[in-house]
């Protein structure tokens, strides 16, 4: 099954995917492992790891901090893509959606990045610095390997820009929910089913993964209506920065994941064309 499926066949059954993010390696990478486990058995559509990186200019301050703390520990694309296999063989099944900025990927090569994604069972990968106009190596390399492609689309996208991130995300685009950087937020962009129609009209066949600036479970149900999956990252990594040890990390994630759950439960469907603002 595509990206694409997986998160249409969540909202065939009545409720949004949750898409929670991680910064892999923050607080270690087993812990990490523990915490995409705990995830996937809450009931999390698919997870975001994010390669932590040393200039990580689309995030804000939680996700920098996580970023820096991994760096420092030594975490590298090569340890990330590692844990992706390990967890691969202990049977997690769910979409690995790999968040990484290009220079990693470029230091390793696209065949070789490719290859490895393969081999570790990495799903998709969303290169957030690297623009469609510029990727056909990186996308001919992944295509090959059967891992599936995910271009960000944004509130200031053209619109015949929309129609070629669609054309190059091979089951899914990434849209992000206000202009600025990741992190949690007070309110959500008044003009968002607005934006959101504009960016279906011009990739139907694509699905929609919605997300910055998405925190709470409120949030989170005013922006299913217009979305295939929900993304929320800086609120679970601010839950890991905050939790004294690994286990109570597990804890609060698991609680923060059924609550987000439970609030993406019995939505409508895009199609709907609720507006939530």
């Amino acid at each position: 099954m595509s990206l694409a499926d997986v998160l249409r066949a969540v909202k065939a059954g009545g409720a949004t995917a949750l898409v929670p993010y991680l910064t892999a390696g923050d607080p270690s990478l087993d812990a990490t492992a523990a915490l995409v486990r705990a995830l996937a058995g809450a009931g999390a559509a698919a997870v975001e790891l994010g390669v932590p990186f040393s200039d990580p200019v689309a995030d804000g301050p939680v996700i920098q901090r996580a970023a820096a703390r991994a760096v420092a520990r030594g975490v590298t694309l090569d340890g990330v893509l590692d844990l992706a296999g390990r967890l691969r063989q202990e049977g997690v099944h769910v979409p690995l959606i790999l968040f990484t900025y290009y220079n990693p990927v470029f230091q390793m090569g696209a065949a070789t990045f490719a290859s490895r994604c393969r081999a570790a069972g990495v799903t998709a990968v969303l290169c957030v610095d690297l623009p469609p106009e510029e990727a056909a190596d990186h996308k001919a390399a992944l295509d090959a390997a059967g891992v599936e492609t995910v271009f960000l689309a944004a509130p200031t996208t053209a619109d015949d820009r929309l129609a070629l991130i669609g054309q190059a995300s091979t089951s899914t685009v990434y849209y992000v929910s206000r202009t600025g950087v990741t992190g949690e937020r007070a309110d959500l962009s008044a003009t968002l089913a607005v934006e959101v129609a504009r960016v279906r009209a011009r990739m139907p066949d694509r699905a929609l993964l919605v997300g910055f600036g998405i925190s709470s479970p409120d949030q989170a149900r005013t922006v299913a209506p217009l979305a295939d999956a929900v993304v929320v990252g800086s609120a679970f990594v601010r839950a890991v920065e905050d939790a004294p040890d690994a286990a109570d990390a597990v804890r609060r994630v698991t609680e923060l994941a059924g609550t987000l759950i439970a609030a993406l439960e019995h939505t409508t469907t895009p199609s709907q064309g609720v507006d939530p603002c």
